[in-house]
C-alpha cells in the first residue's frame, strides 16, 4: 500500500484552513519527510513528485533547507540529502523516551526466546517509526534499523497504536488511511476491526502475513506518564514465528509491556 507518500499530507488534517497554519514551515518539514531510509540523494524533481509542490517552491525550500544545515547539495549531480543535523531535531525527543533504556534488556531477552527481532516505535504520519530495537543474532533478512518506517495499517506495530487511542482519535486516523488507499480501505478496515476485538480480549494486535508475506508479528501499546503513546511487536519469519506460536507470543509481549508500565506509565 502506498501510505508513504501521502503521510505528511494526512497528517495536517484540519490544520490547513486554520488562520495559526504557518505553510511555509509545514512545506519545509514536509520536504524533510519525503526523504526515505533507502535515498541515496533527491533532485528538486523528485522531491516536488513526493510532496505534491511546484518545482520553483521545492527549489526555494531546498535553498533554504541547505543555508540552515539541514540538506547537503551535491554540486555534480544537483541532487540533496539529509545532513546529519537533522538529528539535532530528533536526539531531544529519544532522550525524552527513557523506556527506550528500561525496555532494551527484555526485549532483547523476548527476541532471543522466539529467534526473531522486537520493535518499539511511535507513530509519525500514517506510519510507525522505530526508536529502539532487538534481534537474535541468526536474524538478518528484515531490515529493523532505528528510524525504520513501518506502515501504521499492516503492521502489528501499528495496529497496536490505533488500539490504544481514544475513540474520536482513532476515527481520525482511520479516515485518514482510508483517503491515503481508497482501493484497499475495505480489507484495511476490516483487519483493523478484527484487530481491535482480538485486543480487547487478548490485550494483544497481530499482523500474519499482511505486511510481508511469511512474517509474523505480535503488538502491544503502552500509553506513557505524560499521555504518548508508543507500540513494541515482536516477530519473524512465518518458518520460526509460525501462525501456531502467535498466542504464546502474544502473552510473552503483553507481559514484558505490564513491567514497563508499571514503570513508566
Amino acid at each position: 500500500m502506498g501510505f508513504r507518500q501521502n503521510t505528511a499530507l494526512a497528517a495536517t488534517g484540519e490544520a490547513e484552513n486554520d488562520r495559526q497554519y504557518v505553510k511555509a514551515l509545514a512545506r519545509g518539514l514536509m520536504v524533510l519527510r519525503a526523504f526515505r531510509p533507502e535515498d541515496r540523494a533527491l533532485g528538486n524533481a523528485e522531491l516536488a513528485r513526493r510532496t505534491g509542490f511546484p518545482k520553483p517552491t521545492v527549489s526555494r525550500l531546498t535553498f533554504t533547507l541547505l543555508s540552515m544545515g539541514y540538506l547537503n547539495l551535491d554540486e555534480d549531480t544537483g541532487r540533496y540529502s539529509l545532513h546529519p543535523h537533522v538529528l539535532s531535531l530528533g536526539y531531544p525527543v529519544l532522550q525524552r523516551l527513557s523506556v527506550r533504556e528500561t525496555a532494551r534488556p527484555m526485549m532483547q531477552e523476548l527476541a532471543n526466546s522466539c529467534h526473531g527481532a522486537v520493535a518499539l516505535a511511535v507513530r509519525d504520519g500514517l506510519e510507525m517509526i522505530v526508536i529502539e530495537q532487538a534481534r537474535h543474532s541468526t536474524m538478518t533478512t528484515v531490515p529493523l534499523d532505528i528510524g525504520a518506517f513501518r506502515e501504521i495499517a499492516l503492521t502489528a506495530l501499528g495496529r497496536a497504536y490505533i488500539a490504544a487511542l481514544k475513540e474520536r482519535e482513532r476515527d481520525i486516523l482511520l479516515d485518514q488511511i482510508r483517503a491515503a488507499d481508497e482501493p484497499q480501505w475495505p480489507t484495511v478496515k476490516a483487519a483493523i476491526e478484527a484487530n481491535m476485538l482480538h485486543f480487547a480480549e487478548r490485550g494483544y494486535c497481530y499482523s500474519i502475513g499482511d505486511w510481508r508475506p511469511n512474517y509474523n508479528a505480535v503488538g502491544v501499546p503502552l500509553v506513557l506518564g505524560d499521555g504518548m503513546i508508543v507500540a513494541f511487536n515482536c516477530g519473524g519469519m512465518a518458518n520460526r514465528v509460525t501462525e501456531a506460536l502467535i498466542p504464546e507470543l502474544g502473552s510473552k509481549l503483553v507481559d514484558v509491556v505490564r513491567k514497563l508500565a508499571r514503570i513508566h506509565g
